[in-house]
């Protein structure tokens, strides 16, 4: 209900904001609640006496963390505890140099985690650069120019073209006045604007009393009454609700966290378990200690934290090629677990660019071919091109279009380019398809005179002399029919109009999502050199229609089929109409919910009426959303989510900042995004194309399965390491590996080794799959029983080799150095197995990776300074190897790799036979359902 009681507006509790539906208002009705008179303005004093009350016409700052505490909460992790406690009492315990390392690996982790998250959004002060800064307003009766930041309740401001509305104002007057809001509401042409009232429940969009903050007016003049400044601008609640809007986890970094609780309670349990026992034995509390940090250690990865960071900034150099720019590292990687894309229309899975397709001139219905402002294509007919000269009224209706005209078609850099109205560009381009150049035709027939298009009359008129002087006039349907009596026929005479079929081909050209402009023409006398509307009132002759377009992107079409077939599901959510949007989307393909064969757009009007409870499944089945608000599309992906929907949310404009914030993964458009929208992002798109999104998921689907080799291929070693220290302790013999001995392992094989994997080729099929489930583990039971058996594997082959070299009378330091080169070795060859998670490596090809075999050079290098050189001896305790030492080394590990790839051998084997087994059972039921 419509709140309209104020008080005086001396008394400094007026409120205008409580009015919920100025649009509603008369305006004089507007003008009296803030008392104020539209002639005079505000005084001076009123003005201040309203600041002080509302504050001024600027965006409230969000507060961020500083440096230092994003900093330390790079250490706000389970892992890192463990590991700061452990270089605590290594201090200590004077162990020194185990301590500086343990440290020092915390210390990077915690570093490059910073530099990834101190990128701190920017939305808020982009949303504030949006507000004009200068404004044209009357205050004491006269007009002023001031800071809009001085703006308050009340104001009359004064546009005209070009002006960015400084506030949210309610239309007191207005003359052809059109605005561009796209950025605010998603419209894709410019609105025309009045001061009439509108229905309290209409759509913002639809609010065409009103202007708001940030957009601007691109023709026309305008009075205007402040109703709302600052924080309480329409643009002012898209700051907020961007403000509240989560910051989700990824997919990864869920799993991950939940991974790292898990692990923190095995860990303490086990090395608490380990010091209880040795304590009992009675062994010396500071050599029980260093035992149970040793378990620690080598069972923590730490190297996982680096690596998966370097592997995803990798991934954001591979985006990039393919035109998307990542923000956020994680982006990468929820990419490749989307199952919902929600786009923009306009720009994204269209050309952005009004395209005639279809005219209808002396009772033919011609098709027009190409897309887009070059002007490429032909006019024809069942495929067969037109000629103009069997057709006079289709060359006029051509003409009319191409010379009552003010834009301009002009090619810059290869790029074709229109300046000025797109729907005027697009009629030139329709004509020069034709081979009617429109250079000549105003050579050959000059303007004299024009009748601007004004919203009163619906329609625009030029004057040309020439060998035939003519009147060309374009407009909407009604304003041309009504004017006209006779119909141009083909063979160039007049014809009866029959209305009746017009306004039925304007139906069905309409049903098709076009927008219709009709064409007319007037015989003028000889030497008229003025016109009026008394000169176009009546007896024109009509000469056809021209339906056009924003077509769809044919890549965007490909993409979308890819994407769906992938499992990603995808739905258009635009601020244009319901018969737009449904006609465009049934064009590019989007499966959805349909009736009578045609798919259904739901309005923002139709989702207000929907409550919170019954939307998630309308949302799940709708594919187009039409004509919807800024609350309403973040409330779309939050109805998503609560299905564990894993959401990319493309947008470019204003109103997209909320929902492109608070989906799983945000895009904004690189070429006409606003900065609200980029900075609301996670990724950006160079080119603003919906198949740089389908190429970016692609390349996500990559970089996840790469991340998850390398988390298999990781574990097994950390589990090796850990069960050695655990049999040590059970057997009561000695530590067979230092401390710092598993930390040179952990880092170094995970950089050295484990990055390489990273370049691995994606898979075959990588978009024929569905998307990975939300809650499915990072790893399934198949992978945990391989890491069980390397695990296992690299304890008999560490532990064999230690107590073989302790009985062939070698020194403890040569025994551990044993144990530190066999999990180097055998990490090195089980990498070559983990290239894929289910095909043998022959089957992806030996060599189509070499920089796994770059990666196991060096660290093969580095492991022999790790044994052979003095200081890393001191460093890490380890010892010169003879050959013989070092061929039983490289001998384990070639049986580990063996075994593995005879396991996973067979399990390919066995799952090509499932797959072959339920196709068949599938070709079956398909066959008896026939």
């Amino acid at each position: 209900m419509r709140v309209t009681e104020q008080r005086s507006p001396q008394n400094t509790t007026l409120s205008p904001d409580k009015v919920r539906d100025w649009h509603s208002l008369e305006a004089q009705e507007a003008l009296e609640l803030l008392q104020v008179d539209q002639k005079k303005g505000l005084t001076n004093e009123e003005a201040g006496r309203r600041q002080e009350a509302y504050g001024r016409n600027v965006m409230t700052p969000k507060k961020q963390q500083s440096a230092l505490v994003l900093f330390l909460l790079q250490f706000h992790q389970p892992l890192i505890y463990i590991l700061l406690v452990a270089a605590l009492v290594s201090v200590l315990l004077g162990e020194y140099i185990d301590a500086s390392v343990i440290f020092g690996v915390v210390l990077i982790n915690s570093i490059i985690g910073y530099i990834q998250e101190s990128k701190a959004l920017a939305a808020i002060d982009a949303l504030s650069k949006s507000m004009s800064a200068k404004a044209t307003v009357l205050r004491e009766g006269r007009k002023q120019q001031i800071d809009a930041s001085e703006l308050v309740p009340g104001d009359i401001v004064l546009l005209q073209s070009g002006d960015k509305f400084p506030a949210d104002v309610r239309l007191v007057q207005a003359r052809d006045l059109k605005v561009d809001e796209s950025a605010l509401t998603g419209e894709s042409v410019a609105v025309e604007k009045h001061p009439d009232p509108v229905a309290a429940d209409e759509m913002l969009g639809d609010r065409f009393s009103m202007g708001f903050a940030s957009t601007v007016v691109t023709y026309g003049q305008a009075t205007g009454l402040v109703v709302a400044t600052g924080d309480k601008t329409e643009v002012g609640k898209i700051q907020e609700s961007i403000s509240g809007a989560q910051d989700l986890d990824t997919p990864l970094t869920i799993k991950i966290k939940e991974f790292s609780r898990l692990l923190l309670w095995v860990i303490l349990a086990l090395s608490a378990a380990v010091f209880l026992v040795e304590y009992l034995r009675g062994a010396d509390p500071a050599d029980t200690f260093m035992l149970a940090v040793a378990l620690a250690v080598g069972a923590i990865p730490e190297g996982l934290p680096v690596a998966v960071t370097i592997m995803l900034a990798l991934g954001v150099s591979k985006m990039a090629k393919r035109r998307a720019i990542i923000r956020r590292l994680v982006a990468v990687e929820t990419l490749g677990s989307t199952n919902v894309i929600c786009s923009d229309k306009t720009g994204t899975l269209t050309e952005n660019q009004m395209t005639v397709q279809q005219i209808l001139a002396g009772g033919e219905t011609y098709t027009v071919t190409g897309l887009g402002y070059r002007p490429e294509g032909k006019i024809q007919q069942q495929e067969t091109q037109t000629d103009l000269s069997s057709n006079q009224a289709l060359a006029q209706c051509l003409k009319a279009g191409a010379l009552c005209n003010d834009s301009a078609l002009k090619e810059k850099d290869g790029q074709w380019l229109i300046e000025g109205d797109p729907t005027e560009g697009a009629l030139e381009v329709a004509a020069r398809k034709a081979g009617l150049e429109r250079r000549n035709l105003e050579e050959a027939q000059p303007r004299q005179d024009t009748i601007p298009f004004e919203s009163e009359y619906q329609y625009m008129a030029t004057l040309h002399a020439g060998e035939r002087p003519v009147i060309y006039l374009k407009g909407s349907v009604e304003a041309v029919l009504d004017r006209s009596n006779k119909a141009l026929l083909p063979n160039g005479e007049l014809g009866e109009l029959d209305k009746a079929h017009i306004e039925k081909q304007v139906e069905q050209m309409a049903g098709a999502g076009l927008r219709v402009l009709a064409f007319a023409m007037l015989d003028s006398a000889e030497g008229q050199t003025q016109i009026d509307h008394e000169h176009t009132k009546s007896d024109l002759v009509f000469l056809g229609l021209q339906g056009m377009i924003d077509p769809p992107r044919k890549e965007a079409m490909e993409a979308v089929a890819l994407c769906q077939r992938a499992g990603i599901d995808v739905k258009m959510i635009t601020g244009d109409h319901a018969v737009t949007a449904a006609a465009i989307a049934s064009q590019i393909g989007l499966q959805g919910r349909q009736e009578n064969g045609q798919l259904v757009a739901v309005t923002g009007k139709q989702l207000q009426q929907i409550g919170d409870q019954e939307l998630p499944d309308l949302v799940e089945k709708t594919a187009v959303f039409a004509r919807v608000a800024p609350e309403q599309k973040l409330r779309l992906v939050k109805a998503l989510q609560s299905r564990d929907r894993v959401v990319a949310m493309t947008g470019d404009g204003v109103n997209d900042g909320p929902a492109l914030k608070q989906a799983n993964i945000g895009i904004a458009m690189g070429i006409t995004g606003t900065d609200v929208a980029k900075d609301a992002s996670d990724m950006v798109l160079t080119d603003d194309n919906f198949s740089s999104i389908e190429g970016a998921v692609e390349e996500g689907r990559g970089v996840f399965d790469n991340l998850t080799k390398f988390i298999v291929w990781t574990l097994p070693t950390n589990l090796g390491e850990a069960l050695v220290v655990l049999l040590a302790v059970a057997l009561s013999s000695q530590l067979p590996i230092k401390p710092v001995q598993l930390l040179w392992i952990n880092m170094t094989t995970s950089v050295l080794l484990g990055l390489t994997l990273v370049f691995e080729p994606k898979e075959p099929g990588i978009m024929d799959r569905p998307p990975r489930a939300s809650n499915q583990p990072l790893l399934t039971p198949k992978l945990i029983m391989r890491t069980l058996l390397v695990g296992v594997l690299m304890l008999i082959a560490a532990y064999g080799l230690f107590l073989y070299e302790l009985n062939q009378s070698a020194t403890l330091v040569e025994a551990q150095t044993v144990v530190t080169t066999v999990f180097v070795v055998v990490e090195s060859y089980y990498l070559l197995n983990c290239r894929s998670l289910v095909r043998p490596v022959g089957q992806i090809g030996w060599f189509s990776n070499m920089w796994v075999y770059y990666g196991i050079g060096i660290m093969f290098l580095a492991q022999a300074l790790f044994i052979y050189t003095p200081f890393m001896n001191m460093l890490f305790g380890s010892s010169p190897l003879d050959a013989m030492q070092v061929l039983r080394i490289f001998g384990a590990g070639a049986v580990v790799f063996t075994i593995v790839s005879v396991e996973k051998q067979i399990r390919f084997r066995l799952g090509n036979k499932r797959r072959a087994a339920a196709q068949r059972k599938k070709q079956l039921r398909e066959g008896e359902a026939q």
